[in-house]
């Protein structure tokens, strides 16, 4: 007993090591995985996706009055290319490990106002989007930060990623006060700008408007937690709490073993 509390004890340094690194890395993104055809039955659009986190499946209804471009769920053409190397998708930052899953996508194309409604609080998501030339997204009230575009090798981060399937381009972050208390949030394309914006905080729904009409420009959510998997209910340690709570009280162990036997 003394020789394995001895070996933990001295396995404690390493394995906290091991549990840090994996805590500073960017977890990966569970995408939307997009099912079936449009549920509006009128000029409208309604569609329906899951996104199938280590731990829960979390609907999301995306809801558009004036309808789309197209809804890509099942096969067709992949727009989030190029997927390798991983680290110069336009995708794919310190925060954000893989670029959207398969072929998924929503292609907007009026102006005017959609809506993400998820079945559970998620937190932080993810918003990709592919050739957002001549248009923009602008969010009430909710501000985000510009993770990624592809803007070609060498230019400024976050810039500094391979081009998208239609191209390079940038992205810029303008906020303009409405009054009231009002804020818009809005993401500016200029080229053909293909990336991923990041919004902090929990979610239910996220709300926004196409600023212009323009065919086409494309989008996809994900996330790396629910809200329950980011703040587990008090008394439920996460696995690497587990880890920490058996090296330490192996070590405990071992260091109250040794002063027993020297006495």
């Amino acid at each position: 007993m003394q020789r394995l509390c001895a070996t933990l004890f001295r396995a404690i340094p390493a394995l906290t090591l091991v549990l840090a690194a994996g805590a500073a890395s960017a977890d990966p993104i569970y995408w939307t995985d997009w099912i079936g055809a449009d549920t509006d039955p009128g000029p409208g659009f309604i569609g329906h996706g899951n996104i199938t986190t280590p731990t829960a499946t979390v609907n999301v209804t995306y809801t558009n009055a004036a309808g789309i471009g197209f809804y890509q769920s099942s096969g067709g053409i992949d727009y989030w290319t190029p997927r390798t190397p991983g680290t110069n998708s336009p995708y794919t930052s310190a925060q954000v490990d893989n670029p959207p899953t398969g072929t998924d996508i929503i292609a907007l194309r009026y102006a005017g106002d959609q809506t993400l409604t998820f079945s559970q609080s998620i937190v932080n998501p993810v918003f990709a989007f592919v050739s957002l030339n001549g248009n923009g997204y602008a969010f009430l009230n909710q501000d985000f930060e510009i993770l990624s575009f592809g803007a070609g090798l060498g230019a400024a981060a976050p810039g500094n990623h391979s081009c998208g399937y239609w191209g390079c381009g940038t992205v810029s972050k303008q906020v303009v006060d409405l009054g009231g208390g009002n804020i818009e949030y809005r993401l500016i394309g200029t080229g053909e700008p293909h990336g991923a914006i990041r919004f902090t905080g929990t979610f239910d729904s996220l709300t926004w408007r196409s600023m212009t009409s323009e065919y086409w420009n494309g989008f996809t959510v994900g996330v790396q937690n629910t809200a329950n998997e980011a703040n587990p209910p008090t008394g439920v340690p996460l696995p690497a709490t587990w880890l920490l709570m058996v090296a330490g009280g192996a070590g405990l162990l071992a260091s109250r073993r040794g002063r027993k036997t020297s006495l």
